[in-house]
């Protein structure tokens, strides 16, 4: 009985119910460019209470259990904002169909929450995912037995089903005579698409997503490199994102090419996923909307790493070359990576290296893993509601939530000390660490 309790502990993380005193040498709030040495944290059940020395914090907390992590480097918890933790590797010829066709919604929602397991070990301890790819709202289920207690892992964001027209989504090409499961809602016209986005939210949804084009191919024009074949009529995106931000519901929008995340930003989304065909017009376009984006450059690299050339191969570099002009625009960049189509097994925080090797400083993508995450998972408020809470995550500060990792070495010196994460807290809850 003894081991089985261990066990328990283990996985469910330890929380304690005296205040704690998380220190180390350094520490990065997620919003500041530089370290702060010798500022500790002061946690109380599940929030920061405050920031000091440690000999402060003792003396405001006499008692407080002390958690001393040396050398390390303390920083909030990470932040993931396109996740899909219904999928472990989706990539190859028939893989994607062979997991609608062989796994049940019961398998898949098991296995998803092992993968948030995972995703909460490596440090993310928030995730926005962006659909279950055909497990209908079963992600509303994974995230409530988190938020209860019943298996570890990170807050979960979630979309649901995402949305898109007939045809224009997977699965494709069999039999016309069979009735083959889809990878999404599948809406025709703008009231269908209002009907969808009531369902969605109706049964959990705390983003609606929407497929905004398919089919990006390579043009060699440098005023429009990656076009693309848009999804939705105007109408029909219009109807998506008006309905949900009148229930108070944000957008988010996959498109690869010119034309999708064209018709993404004349609808209002609220984020763009993937981006590849970004060129200096839609750029311009996001920071005057203020449109965050996640670009997802690990997913694309893998897929090649496993098949080698591919037809999309060609948008890697352009991939590339869109961070650094978009970072430089002062477009909203976002660390997001697209986890389940490439397995789990691999740590999401590889995608932070691509970032850096694509032009962006450090310390900005640790704050795209922060803070500008955290402000994208903030809820869309409705007028007037006093009761609308932020995310609280992404920020060391007092008040926030006790969402906390550190590393041993300086992830601002080298980035990849953020696929080493030796300390996970969540919540005041300690998973990972001493």
């Amino acid at each position: 009985m003894q081991r089985i309790a261990i066990v328990l502990c283990v996985l469910c993380g330890s929380a304690t119910a005296a205040p704690v005193i998380v220190k180390a040498a350094h520490l990065l709030d997620g919003v500041a460019d530089k370290p702060r040495d010798g500022v500790a944290v002061l946690v109380d059940g599940d929030k920061i209470v405050a920031l000091g020395t440690p000999a402060e914090l003792a003396k405001q907390a006499p008692g407080a259990q002390v958690i001393d992590l040396g050398g390390a480097t303390l920083l909030p918890g990470l932040v993931d904002a396109h996740t899909h933790v219904f999928l472990d590797d989706d990539i190859g010829p028939g893989v994607y169909d062979a997991i609608l066709l062989k796994q049940s919604t019961a398998y898949r929602a098991i296995a998803a929450a092992e993968n948030a397991r995972k995703a909460l070990m490596y440090g993310f301890t928030s995730l926005r995912d962006l659909e279950t790819e055909g497990a209908m709202y079963a992600d509303v289920d994974v995230k409530n037995a988190i938020k209860n207690g019943v298996t570890p892992g990170p807050r979960l964001s979630v979309a649901t089903r995402a949305l898109a027209p007939t045809g224009m989504y997977p699965l494709r090409g069999y039999n016309w005579e069979l009735t083959m499961p889809i990878g999404v809602q599948t809406i025709d016209g703008a009231e269908e698409a209002r009907k969808a986005v009531r369902e969605q939210v109706k049964f959990g949804a705390d983003w609606i997503k929407l497929y905004a084009d398919h089919g990006p191919y390579e043009t060699k024009r440098a005023d429009r490199p990656i076009r693309s074949i848009v999804n939705f009529t105007p109408a029909e995106a219009a109807a998506i994102v008006d309905e949900a931000h009148r229930l108070g519901v944000k957008v988010s929008a996959h498109a690869n090419g010119w034309d999708g995340i064209d018709s993404a930003l004349r609808a209002g989304v609220d984020s763009i996923e993937h981006g590849q065909g970004f060129t200096d017009d839609l750029l311009g376009r996001m920071v005057s909307q203020n449109v965050a984006w996640c670009p997802t450059m690990l997913a694309y690299t893998y897929e090649v790493k496993k098949l080698g050339p591919t037809p999309r191969a060609f948008m890697i570099p352009l991939h590339r070359a869109a961070v650094a002009k978009a970072y430089k625009r002062g477009v909203r960049i976002v660390f997001g990576t697209d986890a389940g189509a490439f397995p789990w097994r691999v740590n999401p925080a590889g995608e932070a290296k691509l970032m850096v090797d694509a032009g962006m400083p450090p310390a900005a993508v640790i704050r795209a893993m922060t803070s500008a995450a955290a402000a994208l998972l903030d809820p869309r408020c409705l007028p007037d509601d006093k009761g609308c809470v932020k995310s609280d995550v992404g920020v060391i500060a007092p008040g926030k939530h006790a969402d906390l990792v550190a590393v041993r070495g300086d992830p601002l010196k080298d980035i990849t000390e953020l696929e080493r994460v030796t300390f996970v807290m969540k919540g005041g809850a300690v998973y990972k660490g001493p």
